[in-house]
């Protein structure tokens, strides 16, 4: 199976560069339309158009693979979707961010066999990184192995987080806000979460909590656990749910702080 994730790795990197590149265009050439999906989150036409894009080039090397993409699930969101090779694709994290000229987007592609992350890439255009993980082989960013620094304590660290797109939810996200504040030294949104993780595994973030899609942390998550950080989630995992790529309270940390922090946001709920 290492051979079998070199390759979707490599394969993944190619597709997301590819990728990285049309939305770019698209952005630059001001060719976008902007609507919005259920609870007033924001998608575009770059969305579905790297969404396609992706989706053809898997099609056309996997044919026999399946793809859950935030963009266009196929009505196959259930747990039997989990057996076998399973592609798992945002194919433009930070959408916000991109209809609005900011760099923090990505696009994310993870490959899933039996619920298990054996290859994930996430590319961020704008910011010039591209982070690989391979199970058992490490995390890279731009080539260079990752290796998470040492964080000793929660007062000390840095920690990213995030907000729904469903105002009715917005206030246990305020209250996690709250109390991250009180125990650690600062907090950051940049509201692409897949790079978030990626900045844990890069050591520029301490940790990164929220609750988020399968499509958010299949491939980040598997990049981060492999540059040493611990992920795990604040509540139980659903029976049937892979936890490498349940995203509901997820926590990805620095092993200097992970048992503080998911303590500390046990406490509370």
């Amino acid at each position: 199976m290492k051979d079998k994730a070199r390759e979707w790795a490599l394969f993944a990197e190619k597709v997301v560069r590819l990728a990285g590149e049309k939305i770019t265009e698209l952005r630059r050439e001001s060719h976008i339309t902007v609507t919005y999906k259920d609870a007033g989150e924001l998608v575009t036409s770059a969305d579905y158009a790297s969404d396609q894009f992706i989706r053809e080039a898997i099609a056309n090397t996997y044919p026999e693979h399946s793809i859950l993409s935030e963009e266009a699930t196929d009505g196959l969101w259930s747990n039997e979707i989990f057996k076998g090779p399973l592609w798992i694709i945002d194919p433009l994290d930070g959408t916000v961010n991109y209809a609005h000229s900011l760099p923090h987007f990505a696009i994310s592609m993870a490959i899933v066999v039996d619920g298990m992350v054996w290859a994930g890439v996430v590319h961020a255009p704008a910011l010039g990184v591209t982070y690989i993980g391979i199970r058992g082989e490490g995390a890279f960013c731009n080539g260079e192995k990752l290796q998470v620094p040492r964080c000793a304590s929660l007062s000390d660290s840095i920690i990213g987080t995030g907000f729904p797109h469903d105002k009715e939810k917005v206030q246990p996200a305020l209250a996690r806000v709250n109390l991250l504040t009180s125990h650690c030294r600062d907090i950051r949104r940049f509201a692409a979460p897949s790079v978030d993780i990626c900045y844990v595994a890069s050591g520029l973030l301490d940790a990164h909590t929220e609750s988020l899609a399968p499509w958010d942390v299949a491939a980040a998550g598997l990049i981060a656990r492999e540059a040493g950080a611990i992920t795990g989630h604040v509540g139980e995992v659903p029976k049937g749910h892979p936890p490498e790529i349940y995203g509901e309270e997820i926590v990805c940390a620095n092993p200097g702080i992970y048992e503080e922090l998911i303590s500390l946001l046990r406490s509370k709920n």
